[in-house]
């Protein structure tokens, strides 16, 4: 079966409660990312989401994909499919890696499979280039909050 896989990382100067308080918001979503336009439902497992993503010069892409794992604080996955399965699959992935008590590493990941993966190369430049804009989108909305934050705490 044809695979592909994204992965990418950026540092955040947070706690993972911080990371994962933005990242759990799905509904401010389209205030800041510039990747996932839009998302609705439960994180949890077995629900069902409603995402509309827009890579980098693409246009807009609905689905709806089915939560596999959600450990808040740590890790947030699901898994998309074009129609039937073995087509084009993509399990996306967010996981926050704490590196000390204010740092962490955040994960933002997919891996394609399906009969589908050789047909979409430069879609799938697009979406790492999305992943990244999002993943820099991230990083500054929760450490401006942490700013914000930091600024308004008596001292």
């Amino acid at each position: 079966m044809p695979r592909r896989e994204i992965r990418t990382q950026i540092g955040i100067e947070a706690a993972p409660e911080e990371v994962w308080r933005v990242l759990a918001d799905f509904g401010a979503f389209p205030e800041w990312n510039p990747l996932i336009r839009e998302i609705s439902g439960e994180a949890k497992p077995g629900a069902r989401l409603r995402v509309t993503i827009q890579p980098p010069g693409a246009s807009p892409m609905a689905f709806q994909p089915t939560v596999t794992a959600c450990e808040p604080l740590r890790e947030l996955r699901w898994l998309g499919r074009v129609l039937i399965p073995g087509l084009l699959d993509g399990e996306h992935s967010f996981a926050i890696q704490a590196l000390g008590p204010r740092r962490v590493r955040f994960l933002h990941a997919e891996t394609f499979t399906g009969l589908l993966v050789p047909f979409f190369g430069g879609m799938l430049e697009k979406t790492r280039q999305g992943f990244e804009e999002m993943n820099r989108a991230l990083k500054a909305r929760v450490e401006k909050a942490r700013r914000a934050e930091t600024c308004s705490e008596p001292g």
